[in-house]
């Protein structure tokens, strides 16, 4: 299906947290109310938000290792798996609550990782990685053609590309059983799905959504009622996807008019570029890039923003589907940052 969904909402309700963050790309929640993002400031690291809204820094002890982390994912312990997000190389390395760091997945088939995109782990503790593009520089994948995006499966048999040729590949995301992964296709502007075999192996590809004009889908969770809450980025949207595809919903907008035709005359053109996304003179967001629930209930969503300096949130209709690192211990990370 494909549309431009009726919107619902408006960004009035929209409240800042925290303060002075750097690229907070990736948000992630927690029971104890901590909310993480990635964070570019100096060497790099993770920014830890408290339930109050005070900020302090995880950084990357070796500044000179020159991560940059994209998306991120939580460990037990408080640790961190971040997808690197080089100029020219990519990967995944974790992040200890001390600041050290080491490498976890640095190449497939003996080929190094290009710039990379987003990390998670599945129910069976598997580690997935996406690689939105092949093109070097990554904005030559500015395009409705895009198709030289992929994923990266790591287990216990090694790590090996299983799913290839997608449109800039963004973030993803699996249903609550695990037996189905989601992931977005920014430029392609597709929601697509797959079905995960025991052994990790994708099959029965799906377009369960066709995105429409100002349409760039970065951000993916679902809900606890199998519904797919996308980000778009340039047009600031948070869009619903029925579980089936069969309908969308447009949460909350926050575009910017001139800005979002600019952007749209060069996608058509096959000319956007960087200054189209390092730019965003919308009145409250500044390029939507994930969302998180979070909340006691999980009917609180949470907004990373490319260019922000804070994480802004809202009650949400659904709850969402509870993370699997919602309950994880990170006492040994609060203990480092003398929370």
């Amino acid at each position: 299906m494909t549309a431009s969904p009726a919107l619902s909402s408006t960004v009035s309700d929209l409240r800042p947290i925290g303060h002075g963050l750097r690229r907070p790309e990736s948000v992630l929640t927690h029971s104890s109310g901590f909310l993480f993002c990635s964070d570019w400031q100096d060497g790099g690291g993770i920014a830890v938000i408290d339930p109050h809204g005070r900020v302090q820094r995880l950084p990357i002890a070796d500044a000179q290792a020159g991560l940059r982390p994209n998306g991120i994912a939580l460990e037990p312990g408080g640790s961190f798996i971040l997808a690197h997000l080089g100029a020219t190389d990519g990967g995944a390395f974790r992040l200890f609550p001390d600041g050290s760091t080491e490498a976890v997945l640095t190449e497939v088939d003996g080929v190094p990782l290009p710039p990379s995109n987003f990390p998670i782990r599945d129910i069976e503790g598997r580690l997935w990685l996406t690689v939105s593009t092949r093109k070097s520089p990554r904005a030559e994948d500015y395009r409705s053609a895009a198709a030289s995006g992929f994923i990266v499966l790591a287990d216990s048999g090694g790590a090996r590309i299983v799913a290839d040729g997608l449109g800039y590949t963004n973030e993803i995301a699996f249903s609550a059983n695990g037996r189905q992964l989601f992931v977005n296709e920014t430029f392609a502007r597709r929601l697509t799905r797959f079905d995960v075999g025991t052994d990790g192996t994708l099959s029965g590809r799906l377009v369960l959504w066709q995105f429409g004009p100002g349409d760039y889908p970065d951000g993916l969770v679902l809900d606890d009622g199998g519904g797919l809450w996308v980000t778009s980025i340039v047009s600031n949207r948070v869009i619903r996807i029925a579980p089936d595809g069969s309908s969308a919903e447009r949460m909350v907008e926050d575009a910017d008019p001139a800005h979002l035709e600019w952007t749209e005359a060069a996608y058509a053109r096959d000319s956007m570029a960087r200054p189209h996304l390092d730019q965003q003179p919308a009145a409250t967001l500044r390029n939507i890039s994930s969302l998180a629930f979070g909340g006691h209930d999980l009917r609180t969503a949470y907004l990373g923003c490319l260019l922000g300096e804070q994480v802004f949130a809202f009650n949400a209709p659904h709850r969402g589907l509870r993370p699997l690192h919602y309950d994880f211990d990170i006492s040994p990370l609060l203990q480092a940052l003398d929370f």
